[in-house]
């Protein structure tokens, strides 16, 4: 007699399968990945894509969208070159300290950001990150449009040294990969579910009695703590932190990551923030202007993709599922 199994079975097998078997092959891609590219190319990569998956917490999960993401990517990275280079602190304690103070500046702009909502809220972060910047274009310890150079990689832990490239590049690909796992967790908690019912009907959250302001800012903290990890690893891998890291502009470039690779999806940062970098390093060396072609990139993206890449990709595969 053979045994046929129902319809529910084979929808759960197939989903199950196909989910394991893409993080297995990620994982193996990561491990596998420096020995064909270069180590500071991908580097790079996994610290913007750490960064987008950040914004993408507040933005895809909380519906908040924060023009002022940069002060944490780059504010961090500031103070990580400074305690490393002059403070004398290890590389672990350095990634510590930019990932407190990004906490504590997103809960102080946080505080002020969340009372208004919608475009209101995305002008009060923008205004609060321009005042960052200024604070640090005109701050000692920054060196103003210098920067802080040649900051040392150091041991981490006293074991990894860091000035090694594959060494370097496993511990950025644990950090990404760490990063992710938080994201990931807190979007599948009973957390994150207040979270999307925050940004899909807030005046209904707050008629069953949840503290829709706490949740925010939490989200809001969360998400800036995380850029600055981003922010953090990058000063300390490629031991150097510019003003570029703390302009508007950064925050618009994340914002168009996130919009390319997909909001409220747990790898669509990550592939946007993959394609700006590697459109940004392969046209570097051409007369064509990045810019222009990553604005091209986007307008295709909307009218093709209005979900993102992993997004539309995401529903077209729901849907055919369903069917």
């Amino acid at each position: 007699m053979t045994l046929v199994p129902s319809p529910a079975r084979r929808l759960a097998f197939t989903l199950a399968v196909p989910r394991w078997t893409w993080v297995l092959a990620a994982v193996a891609l990561l491990a596998v990945a420096p020995l064909v590219l270069y180590p500071a190319f991908l580097i790079k990569i996994l610290c913007f894509a750490l960064f987008a998956a950040a914004f993408n917490l507040l933005l895809g999960y909380a519906g908040l969208l924060s023009f002022g993401h940069a002060a944490f990517f780059g504010g961090a990275a500031y103070i990580t070159a400074h305690s490393v280079k002059i403070w004398g602190l290890p590389p672990e304690l350095g990634l510590l300290a930019g990932v407190v103070f990004a906490a504590a500046l997103g809960l102080g702009m946080g505080m002020l950001a969340i009372r208004r909502q919608g475009i209101y809220f995305a002008m009060v972060t923008l205004a609060l990150s321009q005042m960052v910047y200024f604070i640090f274009l005109q701050a000692p310890f920054t060196h103003s449009e210098d920067g802080i150079q040649q900051v040392p990689q150091g041991h981490l832990f006293g074991l990894v040294d860091l000035s090694r490239p594959l060494a370097l590049y496993y511990t950025v690909a644990t950090i990404f990969v760490l990063g992710l796992v938080f994201i990931w967790r807190v979007v599948n908690s009973p957390f994150g579910n207040v979270l999307k019912a925050i940004r899909e009907n807030e005046p209904r959250a707050i008629s069953l009695g949840y503290e829709v302001n706490r949740y925010k800012l939490t989200a809001f903290v969360m998400s800036a703590a995380l850029a600055g990890l981003a922010g953090a690893t990058k000063a300390l891998a490629f031991q150097l932190a510019t003003l570029v890291d703390v302009t508007w502009q950064m925050s618009g470039e994340v914002i168009l990551m996130t919009l390319l690779g997909g909001i409220g999806t747990l790898l669509g940062p990550v592939v946007g923030a993959t394609l700006v970098t590697v459109l940004e390093h392969q046209l570097g060396a051409t007369s064509i202007p990045a810019p222009v072609l990553i604005g091209a990139c986007f307008v295709a993206c909307v009218m093709l993709f209005r979900r993102g890449i992993v997004g539309e990709i995401e529903y077209r595969l729901a849907r055919r599922n369903k069917r």
